[in-house]
């Protein structure tokens, strides 16, 4: 099948990547000649584990091609892809701007029958001002659908190959038919199409990661209440996770959620829930309870270090989570932001978001070359992020490096007890500090 997607951001470049692979004809469209230029060079713009051969093996099959020229881009596909951004207003809204751009563009150069799908996240209603902006423009024959993604970053091809459902939102036989042939190669294994209308699809996107966001900030006031009356998390994880009923899955207590889907995702519910008439008091709840919580690093590194005026920290992770670069909303940009306006140096690695980093605080940290060099002249160690390379490490080098024996652990990555029979003066999340 031919198939366009037009963004080639993290969305579009894995939805674009992983439909090639099982044969389709793809062409990934962007505006940015700089990102088309270094794509067609082979040169991704996001660290994702197994994109980079993904897409090199496509290219070089043919199957998968880039492009800046829209026009061309809408002529090929059967089926087209809105991959754009839907950043967050200042009110928590999403911006629908390049979403309803894109439906323009598409409508002016629509040229027979094609089924246009909005990938992006975007609020309930937005397929209807996608087909209103179509309409606006051109007489031909076209349907819309909604097809939200639930892509794990650091995972995001599994996600894609072996989805635990693909849920599409249509109200046409014709596009229903194409996006079933689409997605069939990627539930031979018994996953679930669940076709349903629009709206509904636009919804569901937005509850499963409420959802999931609602577990994490959940579990965060937990591990708030296990300190103050000395209980361990780690226990009562346990005790609630191995009910059926519950489980396991995004009970772990950390420095809050970051990344591109929840923090703006539960925003724009709050939005639309407040659009319609709504009071989102739990919603609002889960945002609150993570906000304070991005905070919670820094009050322990206070109370263990006391003045931060002139004191070196090491921090041993940026991005929001291990298995990517992402740092948007990323824990570790609170953290940072907060020691350095309280006077800190701060000395920071991360095995993939460097260069990110870069991009954010300029000359203004020194940027480890490994994470022993960050450790170097540091009064405290932060771990803000579960990157494999930090959760083994040899302790005693550890010690002897920091100027004083202080780790604050955002991940719960080691064990109090051993902590303190090394000697450290040690604060987890939800856990007894040692």
């Amino acid at each position: 099948m031919k198939v366009t997607v037009i963004g080639s951001g993290y969305v579009g470049l894995v939805a674009g990547a992983c439909l090639a692979e099982t044969g389709n004809d793809v062409v990934c469209a962007d505006r940015d000649e700089g990102k088309i230029a270094r794509l067609r060079e082979g040169v991704l713009p996001i660290y994702e584990p197994g994109l980079e051969p993904l897409v090199e093996r496509n290219v070089a099959d043919g199957r998968l091609a880039f492009t800046t020229d829209l026009a061309a881009a809408v002529r090929h596909g059967d089926v087209v892809f809105i991959a754009v951004g839907t950043p967050p207003g200042e009110d928590g809204s999403a911006d629908l701007q390049h979403v309803l751009a894109v439906a323009t563009a598409i409508g002016e150069h629509l040229d027979r029958f094609k089924v246009i799908v909005t990938k992006s996240t975007v609020p309930v209603g937005t397929a209807e001002k996608v087909r209103a902006a179509v309409r606006a423009v051109t007489a031909e024959d076209f349907a819309v659908a909604s097809n939200p993604e639930f892509l794990k970053e650091g995972a995001a091809i599994d996600d894609f190959m072996k989805p635990d459902r693909v849920v599409l939102g249509t109200d046409d036989a014709r596009a229903e038919t194409l996006l079933q042939e689409l997605y069939a190669p990627f539930v031979r294994s018994g996953a679930p199409i669940l076709f349903m209308d629009i709206p509904s699809a636009e919804v569901t996107k937005y509850a499963a990661n409420a959802m999931l966001a609602t577990r994490i900030s959940f579990m965060n006031q937990i591990a708030e209440l296990c300190e103050l009356v000395n209980a361990d998390v780690f226990s009562v994880r346990k005790g609630i996770g191995s009910d059926s009923r519950i489980g396991n899955a995004f009970l772990y207590p950390g420095p809050g959620y970051g990344g591109s889907c929840f923090p703006k995702d539960v925003q724009a519910l709050v939005h639309t829930a407040r659009g319609v008439g709504m009071f989102p008091g739990l919603f609002e709840a889960v945002e609150s309870v993570n906000v304070r919580q991005k905070q919670v690093m820094m009050t322990k590194l206070q109370a263990l270090l006391g003045d931060l005026q002139g004191a070196t920290v090491a921090v041993w992770g940026l991005a929001f989570k291990a298995g990517t670069d992402d740092m948007r909303e990323s824990p570790a940009v609170t953290l940072v932001d907060a020691l350095l306006e309280a006077g800190a140096s701060v000395r920071a690695h991360d095995p993939e978001s460097m260069t990110v980093a870069r991009g954010i605080w300029g000359d203004k940290i020194h940027y480890a070359s490994d994470p022993w060099d960050a450790l170097t002249g540091a009064d405290a160690l932060a771990v803000v992020t579960e990157w494999l390379v930090y959760r083994t490490p040899n302790f005693e080098r550890i010690k002897a490096t920091l100027r004083r024996p202080i780790i604050v652990d955002g991940r719960n990555l080691y064990e109090p007890a051993r902590m303190a029979q090394l000697g450290f003066q040690y604060a987890g999340i939800g856990r007894r500090a040692v």
